[in-house]
């Protein structure tokens, strides 16, 4: 099936089922960005939420589309449920309450069907998400504690260890340009392209690879330590967060007692 074959089985099989209030898609078939390689999201209104009726009735709604080889049922999120047919399409589904609805905006949604009007009564547009200074903090102090734990993997000689703690300044990293970027919508895990500016592709292509060595170990976590805290300072300034000054100060002190570094900037 084409995705929008699959969109309009699913929407005929809920059209008429008396609890289901509203079906809409949103995610890249919403907006209008989507690709051959775009998973298709819906977000369905019922008044009763995510019961298992209406998940029993989702399941049969995906399952006129193709057989079902995974299913994740409101295990990650309370009101998510995942599946992806034979063919590799995966539709995802969150289930909401008419108030839970109305966080959304008209941009951000393409009506299916909507018996209560409900797509009518939602902003035209919101503005867009921004992390709140208490979670930039938390970012910011997470890569401070990830960078730390480099003596621990030098003095263990936890290589393989190093490697995974690189892995995760890398993602911390890339958080933090795209939060620098303000993008309007953000979109799912897979579309880093359009929300990166050359400038900062440029520089996460740049990172040395993660090799399972000492010294590579080191002069690796050293690199994103370089491009990562300048340009993390300098959100936190324009946002108004406090940088963690002296969690930082005590990081770089016990690099330099126990494996003799610097801050390389």
């Amino acid at each position: 099936m084409t995705s929008e074959t699959v969109i309009k089985t699913i929407a005929d099989a809920l059209h008429n089922h008396p609890k289901i209030r509203g079906l809409f898609l949103s995610g890249s078939f919403g907006n209008g960005r989507a690709d051959a390689y775009s998973d298709i999201d819906f977000v369905l209104v019922s008044n009763d939420g995510p019961t298992d009726e209406i998940a029993g009735a989702w399941k049969a709604a995906v399952e006129r589309t193709g057989e079902i080889v995974k299913w994740w049922d409101r295990g990650v999120r309370p009101a998510l449920i995942n599946a992806i047919t034979a063919d590799w399409t995966r539709t995802d589904v969150i289930i909401l309450k008419p108030e839970q609805f109305a966080a959304h905006s008209q941009a951000s949604l393409r009506r299916l069907f909507d018996h209560d009007g409900l797509y009518d009564q939602l902003p035209t547009e919101r503005p867009p998400r921004q992390a709140t200074p208490e979670r930039l903090l938390r970012e910011f102090e997470e890569f401070i504690r990830i960078l730390g734990l480099l003596h621990l993997a030098a003095g263990r000689e936890e290589y393989i260890n190093g490697v995974v703690g690189i892995f995760h300044l890398r993602s911390k990293l890339i958080d933090l340009l795209v939060e620098e970027t303000g993008a309007p919508d953000r979109g799912g895990a897979l579309h880093l392209n359009r929300l990166l500016t050359d400038e900062q592709k440029e520089l996460v292509a740049a990172m040395p690879a993660p090799i399972v060595d000492r010294k590579a170990m080191i002069e690796t976590h050293l690199a994103y330590a370089k491009a990562y805290l300048p340009r993390a300072r300098q959100l936190a300034k324009s946002r108004g967060v406090t940088w963690p000054e002296r969690f930082e100060e005590v990081t770089w002190d016990k690099l330099n007692q126990s494996l003799g570094l610097v801050r390389p900037y």
